[in-house]
């Protein structure tokens, strides 16, 4: 409970290690996706400079959602994770733990191996589903025995049950996953671990899984893990329906009297209900809520007569703003933005980008600003006056917009090393 307080605000790493080049053959339990993968959906790689730039927005954790099985897998008799992606994962998380963030890796979509099979109860097909769980994640767990308490493992993303023969297969399935990583020893023994709700959603999880956690061999350690895309109307729906209409306005304040387009369900009182619901049937037990997806569309109305560009953004603004404000307040709950880095806001179609990762500033703004109402940019009056001696001169240094530079000469100014601030007068 300690470690997931201390995770907001959350920020993911999205379209990245869970893309799959399926135009070039990835399928199940091949190897076709090789570390080329990381652009498949996104076109900037990783980098020591990006994280660098997450954290100074004031993120103090990174979700990597990650395949392993589709695409990504050397021997398909032994299940054997490919050692070059295996690698590329670890030099991303190292970024994130080297700049102090605590990171959850999980087992994504991964081509809906597991994810869109939950349901299925062929007795021979869940044995087989188990079997090869438990042999990812024993690999995963191995590479990352010795790492502390800032990694994170996540079992699954959004598994694929909306009811309640479905989830008891789910059920099975955290089992197993936390069986796997606490057989290999080392820190895995009490390392965190998240277990996904069904379909993430969180009036199944409360309905279904309520009171039906893994068992453990180590008390508080475990994690229940819900997304929050609500609602739909507001944050990704693009054209309006027989059925209703887009919502460009969202909260208290934010109506636009002559518009058709304001929510109407799905605001405070409804955010505040299901995270409530949350609170009672699983933090109040001792298993706090990893939020692990949530946000919405930011969209140029510039286009659309009568409609108002500056009441959707509040809307942005307040939508990202009560969320983590209700999770702050609450308690034992770690929202974690999702961020898809396609820097084009697509008209009234909208896009989900916080951060343009290509040239290290800030897209969302308005996003932005909701976040750091509730957990503020860190400030230079955090800033440590240190003095650098030679024995350090081989440490990277950056300046603040991400850029990597010499420690030779460095003019006036403020830098980061190791994660942290320094001046130089």
């Amino acid at each position: 409970m300690e470690v997931i307080n201390d995770m907001a605000p959350g920020w993911n790493l999205g379209n990245t290690l869970e893309g799959v080049a399926t135009w070039a053959g990835v399928d199940f339990l091949n190897n076709k996706g090789g570390v080329g993968a990381e652009t498949a959906w996104q076109g900037t790689k990783t980098t020591q400079e990006l994280i660098d730039y997450v954290k100074s927005l004031g993120f103090r954790s990174v979700r990597i959602p990650c395949s392993w099985a589709f695409g990504h897998i050397s021997n398909s008799s032994t299940y054997e994770i490919d050692s070059k992606w295996m690698t590329r994962v670890k030099e991303v998380v190292d970024y994130c733990i080297d700049d102090s963030l605590y990171v959850i890796l999980n087992d994504h979509w991964d081509g809906g191996w597991l994810e869109n099979h939950i349901a299925d109860t062929d007795t021979a097909t869940i044995r087989k589903n188990k079997k090869v769980l438990t042999a990812l994640w024993t690999q995963i767990a191995n590479t990352f025995m010795d790492y502390d308490e800032h990694l994170l493992f996540a079992g699954l993303n959004e598994p694929n049950a909306e009811n309640q023969a479905a989830t008891n297969n789910l059920i099975q399935y955290n089992q197993t996953f936390v069986d796997a990583v606490r057989a290999t020893g080392g820190n895995n023994t009490h390392r965190i671990l998240v277990v996904q709700g069904p379909a993430t959603n969180i009036e199944h999880t409360c309905n279904f899984m309520a009171g039906k956690m893994p068992t453990d061999v180590v008390e508080g350690r475990l994690a229940v893990e819900i997304h929050y895309y609500n609602p739909w109307q507001f944050w990704g729906m693009e054209n309006d329906e027989s059925w209703g209409k887009v919502f460009y306005y969202w909260g208290q304040g934010n109506h636009l009297s002559s518009s058709t387009h304001n929510a109407t369900w799905g605001e405070e009182a409804e955010m505040k209900k299901q995270l409530k619901m949350m609170k009672t049937n699983f933090v109040d037990k001792g298993y706090p809520v990893v939020i692990g997806e949530f946000g919405a569309n930011w969209r140029d109305l510039s286009s659309l007569s009568g409609e108002s560009q500056e009441k959707h953004n509040a809307s942005i603004k307040a939508h990202y703003r009560e969320l983590h404000r209700l999770c702050k307040e609450m308690g034992g709950m770690v929202p974690m933005t999702w961020d898809t880095n396609y820097c084009s806001q697509d008209g009234k179609k909208g896009c989900m980008t916080i951060i343009d990762r290509q040239n290290l500033n800030v897209f969302g703004t308005y996003a932005m600003e909701g976040i750091n109402e509730i957990y503020p940019r860190p400030s230079e009056a955090a800033i440590k006056n240190i003095q650098q001696t030679s024995d350090e001169d081989s440490v990277p240094i950056y300046r603040l917009d991400g850029q990597k530079t010499s420690s030779l000469h460095l003019s006036p100014g403020i830098y980061i090393r190791k994660s942290q601030k320094f001046i130089v007068n």
